[in-house]
């Protein structure tokens, strides 16, 4: 299951976790690598009280596209045939998903499982008491083989497990590769060569880059912030950066639109009109050439286009900065306040199975890798390349406010689309950015 990465939703920043791991140790044990999970329904605020006991588990969930509402179906039926406890699935657009989610789980009657993110950001919410502690079922046949990197990654501050993964996923230049071949062009290697590309296509009268930050989806800008940063002052410095370590108004800030500022020429004039399931039809139409985004925008895609879709690395920009790539990792938490909790734990732990993580790949358009050892992904091309990036990579990171906070995200969105629409006004875009972010770091 694949979770697009941001989340700009009101959850407070708390202490920074210990930094993700390098590809080397997130792998180690693994064998398969993965992507997302997803959740939703009716709730009411302002109250502490349980969700009433007995009745069907509720699963919450924002994979609203139609190939990954139909996997999370078919997940929730396969449960069903367990013969024990049994689950409702609530499916709720993913952006309303994202800014209702801190309600979700003040509530006065919870959804009891929800589809989103370890580290920072179910910290946050971990750190409020407001996740349920699922340490024993780390220790059940289904989640033993998990490697330590993604035990770690699921596991509190105060050092409770409060996380089940079931996938991962990969970020990359998508393009067509049939396009590709009619304009004559060919993947890049370097930033020169991107460029060239980039110049190449212009002249044929294509739009060279797809961004698809508009709408409510702006947070797809962080992706471009984030691999520049990554390729140009490393992975390390990212993440102190994303955990205040650094100012966003550094000199080694500046370079990072520095050179985004070489590509701008290059970018849709609506890239930040459109949100990215629209620009995802516009690369498939050619009328963009490629897109830098996860491979979460494959549900919107037809799945019979799937096997013209093709994806190349971020270029490379300083030889000497070892190659970090994107990976976020996807699951389920569950509310601290349900009165369910064996029957949540009985399900948390189905979908850790490799059989569940199967039956959502066949289901959905099946870029997702899963986190079981044991779990077949689809074996596709694209899947097999995708698996090569992250195996490849001398380090991974997550997502901009996966690596920071949902809290961190908004700040992160007025800054780069006001850069995106004034890069002459950098300056003062990164000095009110780097303000609003003390605002939330000395929270």
């Amino acid at each position: 299951m694949i979770t697009p990465p941001n989340a700009p939703s009101a959850a407070p920043r708390t202490a920074p976790r210990t930094a993700p791991p390098g590809r080397r140790q997130f792998l180690a044990g693994t064998g398969a690598v993965g992507a997302a999970a997803l959740l939703s329904g009716c709730v009411t605020s302002g109250s502490t009280a349980k969700s009433e006991s007995g009745g069907d588990v509720t699963l919450q969930s924002n994979l609203s596209s139609p190939q990954a509402k139909n996997a999370m179906e078919k997940v929730v039926e396969g449960f069903g045939k367990e013969g024990g406890a049994r689950a409702k699935l609530n499916t709720v657009a993913s952006e309303t998903f994202r800014t209702q989610l801190p309600t979700y789980l003040t509530s006065a009657n919870p959804p009891d499982l929800y589809t989103w993110y370890p580290g920072s950001v179910a910290e946050s919410y971990a750190a409020k008491d407001l996740l349920l502690d699922v340490s024993d079922i780390w220790t059940g046949p289904e989640l033993t083989g998990y490697s330590d990197a993604l035990s770690k990654l699921c596991t509190s501050a105060a050092g409770k497990k409060v996380f089940v993964p079931t996938t991962y996923y990969w970020w990359g230049v998508f393009y067509r590769k049939s396009n590709f071949a009619k304009w004559g062009v060919e993947e890049p290697k370097t930033w020169d060569e991107f460029l060239d590309l980039c110049d190449t296509l212009k002249g044929k009268g294509v739009a060279p880059i797809g961004l698809g930050a508009g709408g409510n989806t702006p947070w797809v800008a962080s992706s471009w912030f984030d691999y520049l940063n990554i390729r140009i002052n490393g992975a390390a410095y990212h993440r102190e950066l994303l955990a205040g370590k650094h100012r966003f108004d550094d000199p080694e800030v500046r370079k990072v639109f520095d050179r985004w500022g070489e590509a701008l020429p290059y970018f849709d004039p609506n890239g930040t009109a459109l949100p990215f399931q629209d620009a995802t039809t516009a690369l498939l139409q050619g009328r963009t050439g490629m897109m830098l985004i996860g491979t979460f925008f494959a549900d919107s895609a037809p799945k019979g286009q799937l096997e013209d879709i093709d994806f190349f690395r971020f270029p490379v920009i300083d030889p000497e900065v070892p190659v970090a790539e994107e990976a976020p990792t996807d699951g389920y938490f569950a509310s601290a306040r349900t009165s369910r909790e064996a029957e949540v734990k009985e399900l948390m732990r189905y979908l850790a199975t490799a059989g569940a993580q199967e039956t959502y790949l066949k289901n959905s358009s099946g870029t997702a890798l899963p986190t079981h050892p044991d779990a077949k992904d689809s074996g596709t091309a694209l899947v097999k390349k995708g698996r090569a990036l992250i195996e490849g990579a001398a380090e991974l990171t997550q997502y901009f406010n996966r690596d920071s906070s949902d809290a961190l995200q908004p700040p992160a969105d007025a800054a780069l689309t006001r850069f995106l629409a004034k890069p002459k006004e950098i300056g003062s875009i990164l000095t009110t950015w780097q303000r609003e972010s003390q605002k939330i770091w000395g929270r």
